[in-house]
């Protein structure tokens, strides 16, 4: 296999491009490889060539929670681990090239958004020095040394250094596929996190806003596994035979997350299993059942993206309409929730933008991957609250 170098890589137009992600759910790693050409105006042209999504092996996401854990993840696991996903994440990245019928060896570029096991973007001073912090494992250099494909890897940490939340990053890739000049368009992904672009009508990527709405999926699962077993509400059919304890969504709704105004981020430390256990300890000491317990969950996610739009987007933007991504989209009732509690915004899936719904984020990685390789910056201060913009990631040569 012949090493791709940087200087035949930015001589091409048209690249193909490898984008792999494992999100706060970490049930897996998503890969995406696209077909991309460099704009002769100012937007970008990609097709989804293959999309795939590579399992992790049994008992894997519970070491993943563990090293996540600030009580239980030893230094020397996160170590091992850091090596052990970058080669988890170099196979997805033969799975969808082998999906795709070609070979490696015709791949220009990958971008990595590894697994975060950490992310504390808040400022803190220590010793004399205010810094914000993030961590993602999965090596980049393992994967550009078993693939011998440039890789881009580590993206949050220059947004961070800049003072930026180092999150959320796909906004900036939101803004070159889907703006409009005469319509104003909310994308919401419904990952483990939710999190919100709003496009104003000719939006500009000064324009342009995002932020961390709070839990997606991350709540319903956590419920969803405690008292199922199961690790999610499949098609959320168990929530939709429930009943909302609205006082329970009140209460979990004063959480300090949802009053704070944007710029922001979150994760597993805020939105974890501690918060999921406090509403789960509050619905059995009020008596509700299992599918109560998940309407209710459900509910809080629908109602805290609501309430968002309501109170930090509307003042200023008035939505047109809202694409929503990411694995809530298959929950039924979490989707029609959202629906009737941000209506009259028409909201559509990505795909009938076509773009795949669960390929969106993997692809963002591929599109930020080649911005960074062709010297372009990635973040948007809009979205995380950077003082400037930044070329992000690190670049890992075979």
């Amino acid at each position: 296999m012949q090493p791709h170098t940087l200087r035949a890589l930015l001589e091409k137009r048209e690249r193909t491009i490898i984008g792999l992600m494992s999100g706060t759910s970490a049930d897996g790693i998503s890969a995406a490889l696209i077909r991309l050409r460099e704009p002769d105006d100012d937007r970008l042209t990609v097709s989804l060539e293959a999309f795939e999504t590579t399992p992790f092996p049994d008992g894997f996401r519970e070491r993943v929670m563990e090293v996540s854990d600030p009580e239980r993840g030893r230094v020397d696991l996160i170590c091992r681990m850091n090596a052990l996903v970058g080669e988890l994440f170099a196979h997805a990245a033969f799975a969808v090239v082998q999906a795709a019928g070609i070979g490696m060896q015709e791949v220009d570029l990958i971008g990595s958004h590894g697994q975060t096991i950490h992310h504390l973007p808040d400022r803190v001073t220590e010793f004399g020095v205010t810094t914000g912090a993030t961590l993602q494992i999965g090596d980049p250099s393992i994967i550009a040394q078993r693939t011998g494909v440039v890789t881009v890897g580590d993206f949050r940490p220059a947004d961070i250094a800049c003072g930026g939340q180092g999150a959320p990053l796909v906004p900036y890739v939101d803004h070159l596929l889907f703006r409009s000049t005469t319509r104003a368009i909310g994308l919401l992904n419904l990952g483990g996190i939710a999190n919100i672009t709003v496009l104003p009508a000719g939006a500009t990527p000064d324009d342009v806003t995002a932020f961390d709405t709070g839990p997606g999926n991350m709540v319903i699962d956590a419920v969803a596994q405690a008292l199922t077993g199961a690790p999610m509400d499949e098609d959320g059919r168990l929530a939709q035979s429930g009943t909302v304890c609205e006082p329970l969504v009140r209460l979990m709704l004063t959480h300090p997350f949802f009053d704070r105004p944007p710029p922001k981020s979150t994760g597993r430390e805020v939105f974890g299993q501690p918060f999921s256990q406090s509403l789960l300890r509050e619905g059995r000491r009020m008596g509700l059942s299992t599918p109560d317990l998940l309407a209710t969950a459900t509910a809080l996610t629908v109602r805290s993206i609501a309430e968002s739009y309501r109170r930090f987007i509307e003042p200023k933007t008035r939505l047109h309409e809202l694409i929503i991504s990411g694995g809530g989209v298959k929950n039924r009732c979490l989707v029609a929730g959202l629906r009737a509690d941000v209506h009259p915004i028409p909201v559509v899936t990505v795909d009938e933008r076509g773009v795949s719904s669960d390929a969106k984020e993997c692809v963002a990685f591929a599109v930020l991957a080649n911005e960074t390789v062709s010297g372009r910056p990635g973040n948007l201060p809009g979205a995380t609250g950077a003082r400037r913009r930044a070329i992000l990631g690190k670049i890992c040569l075979p």
